[in-house]
């Protein structure tokens, strides 16, 4: 009498939010590093980190019109992929950046706003009804603050806040505590939640899609 064995199937494969990561921290001298830190923080909250690094672009020439439109064609296909953004909204302030090449420590940016190409993906996320989360590495600090660190801002006699050009400097002092809103306000107000630390970010986008989850959406 012969005897069947009814093969096991595997059990299924739970399924984890995709993070897309967004920020200036392609541009650090040691962005593939920083790249996997923030990575492997998604896999250790049961979350998949989606970095711009990840792209392999090498059919187009280095350095040319073609190479820098296959870099945002690539970009958009991970955010269009990715249940949500957590975006490095950092700035750089005056002489803050720390001259060091350990992604776990280059806290600052260019100027006193946030990386223009983060806020098109954040924007571009927003429009695809992402979850949008961003982050600060450091102090935080109003962008009235941020924008008289590096420029020579005065009270003008219309009552508004300007700087040496005459332009006028967004002051939302009652709107988040006495420093105001971080950065510019489609910025600051377009963030689900603002973390202190990307960490605090993946963990919150990750409770986030799980929610949804549990509420079948």
């Amino acid at each position: 009498m012969s005897s069947s064995t009814t093969p096991t199937s595997a059990p299924p494969k739970t399924p984890k939010p995709k993070i897309y990561l967004a920020g200036p921290d392609v541009f650090y001298p040691n962005a593939v590093a920083r790249g996997l830190e923030l990575k492997a923080l998604c896999t250790l909250h049961g979350a998949i980190g989606l970095f711009p690094l990840d792209n392999e672009i090498s059919s187009v020439e280095l350095g040319s019109h073609a190479m820098a439109d296959a870099i945002r064609t690539a970009n958009m296909k991970l955010i269009a992929s990715a249940d949500g953004i957590l975006a490095n909204i950092t700035p750089e302030l005056e002489h803050t950046k720390q001259n060091t090449n350990s992604p776990s420590q280059m806290t600052p940016f260019r100027g006193p706003s946030m990386d223009v190409g983060t806020a098109y993906e954040m924007g571009a996320g927003a429009a695809l009804g992402k979850h949008i989360l961003g982050y600060l590495r450091g102090e935080k600090l109003g962008y009235t603050k941020k924008v008289q660190a590096v420029h020579k801002v005065e009270r003008h006699t219309d009552g508004h806040l300007r700087d040496e050009q005459g332009w006028s400097v967004e002051e939302f002092l009652e709107v988040d505590g006495q420093d105001g809103l971080v950065d510019n306000l489609m910025i600051a107000c377009g963030v689900e939640k603002l973390c202190m630390s990307e960490e605090e970010g993946i963990k919150a986008l990750v409770d986030i899609w799980r929610r949804k989850q549990e509420r079948g959406q």
